[in-house]
């Protein structure tokens, strides 16, 4: 529990320095905490969906900031790789993967058919060669590297989006570190 507590207190701390004005670690510092105990939390189905519930918080407190073209695709791309990250997507899950993302309140800064066009682009591409369609998404990703706010917030919704389900997977972790090291973030810096 210990562990919890702590990350209660970086959210709250991330979401004063929200309020008080944001820097590029703004974006960071308890979203990382967050997805410890996410990889870690995720046999406590409750912690899991507290954490999860942590970093959705904490990437609304940013949804001002987080309207560039960028920063969507680069979420499209990374809520693909997660969608994928076993290797194959059914459409019950691109079913549910749709539905998290319009009802993300941060990605409603984005028209849906956007949303949904940008999203079925890559499912597409991985689905027909999932080599190059990962290639490709994460280079969409890489896109979002020039701002660390967006930078950090992609990697966050990836969190967010591949811990919905209450579960994290191996693969789904490993996606997550590959587009750590695409955008210039250590996945240490996120716990992962």
């Amino acid at each position: 529990m210990a562990l919890f507590d702590r990350l209660k207190d970086q959210a709250k701390n991330l979401q004063q320095q929200a309020q008080g004005g944001r820097g590029t670690t703004s974006g960071g510092t308890a979203g990382h905490g967050a997805s410890r105990g996410g990889s870690h939390g995720a046999s406590r189905g409750g912690s899991r969906a507290q954490l999860v519930g942590v970093l959705k918080t904490q990437l609304g407190s940013l949804k001002t900031e987080l309207k560039s073209g960028a920063y969507r695709d680069a979420s499209m791309a990374m809520c693909a790789l997660v969608a994928a990250a076993d290797g194959h997507v059914d459409a019950a899950e691109i079913q549910q993967m749709e539905s998290l993302i319009l009802g993300n309140d941060v990605l409603q800064n984005f028209p849906p058919e956007q949303l949904r066009t940008r999203f079925h682009k890559h499912v597409d591409q991985l689905t027909r060669n999932f080599p190059q369609g990962k290639a490709e998404a994460l280079q969409e990703i890489a896109k979002a590297a020039k701002k660390p706010t967006e930078a950090r917030a992609v990697i966050q919704t990836g969190i967010v989006i591949a811990g919905a389900d209450g579960h994290f997977s191996q693969a789904e972790q490993s996606i997550l570190r590959e587009a750590c090291a695409t955008l210039g973030l250590q996945p240490a810096e996120f716990q992962l």
